[in-house]
């Protein structure tokens, strides 16, 4: 494994940690920990090789943005900031405290690197169009990320921006769907089955790619080989609550309370 995969690696480590922790912190205020372990590596990547992010400057208008259109996954998101120095390990322990500024969906707030508060699914697309659009108006050329689920695939508004964004040409625009096949109340195959999502987005114009979602090396490939004048998507294979036993593929972990038991068996899995 080459240095820069050990800390990759390293990294991603960390974001699953302070996920754990940040959950069983809140108690009985709970989380929703499952689609926030299925893209962590996601998050990983783009936070610490690919995006544009100067953290002494989480306002400079030619940062590169991301979207977490997913926004019940926001441990990943607050985890990842907290990695780079934007969130202090004091803000996580205020995690759906009344008055935090971290909630169990993200918030604007700028100067901790929360670039939009989204939850409502199917809206992350469309901000992340119109900044694409924004970015080459005003020649700032940043570069615009956008990670959704595929449950929230399911939302008629998905399908407006994806038919939109490249009827406009829209450039410098990367869309993830972290496609762990799990929503709220069920499996995808069980709610709406959508087993041919890279050819519907193909068919809408879309520059499509699939990797496992869960390997630093071929994201890594993927974000070093991007052709960011394409509508680019790419659908991500990962796992619900990927790295703990407890938790992968177990859907009842998409939103429920770490007891003591099943944190202090975490901790032993993660070392």
């Amino acid at each position: 494994m080459s240095d820069e995969l050990i800390k990759l690696n390293n990294f991603t480590k960390n974001l699953r940690r302070t996920i754990l922790d940040t959950a069983y912190q809140a108690g009985s205020k709970s989380a929703h920990i499952g689609g926030a372990l299925s893209s962590c590596e996601i998050v990983a990547i783009l936070f610490s090789k690919i995006m544009n992010f100067n953290k002494k400057n989480p306002e400079d208008e030619k940062r590169d943005r991301f979207i977490l259109s997913k926004g019940h996954a926001c441990l990943a998101y607050y985890s990842v900031l907290s990695e780079i120095g934007l969130i202090s390990k004091d803000d996580l322990k205020t995690f759906e405290e009344n008055g935090s500024n971290l909630l169990g969906h993200p918030i604007k707030n700028n100067k901790l690197g929360i670039e939009y508060s989204t939850g409502s699914l199917g809206m992350g697309l469309s901000i992340g169009i119109g900044l694409a659009i924004a970015s080459e108006k005003k020649k700032l050329n940043f570069k615009t990320f956008v990670l959704m689920g595929d449950g929230e695939c399911n939302e008629g508004s998905v399908w407006e921006a994806a038919m939109a964004a490249p009827n406009l040409k829209v450039k410098n625009l990367v869309v993830v769907i972290d496609r762990n096949q799990f929503q709220q109340t069920g499996s995808n195959k069980e709610i709406m089955n959508l087993e041919s999502l890279a050819e519907k987005w193909k068919a809408f114009g879309w520059n499509v790619n699939q990797v496992d979602g869960h390997s630093l090396q071929d994201l890594s490939n993927y974000f070093d080989k991007i052709d960011y004048n394409k509508t680019n998507l790419l659908i991500a294979e990962t796992i619900k609550g990927k790295g703990f036993s407890f938790s992968e593929n177990n859907n009842a972990w998409h939103h429920s309370v770490l007891s003591k038991k099943i944190y202090e068996e975490a901790l032993k899995e993660l070392k």
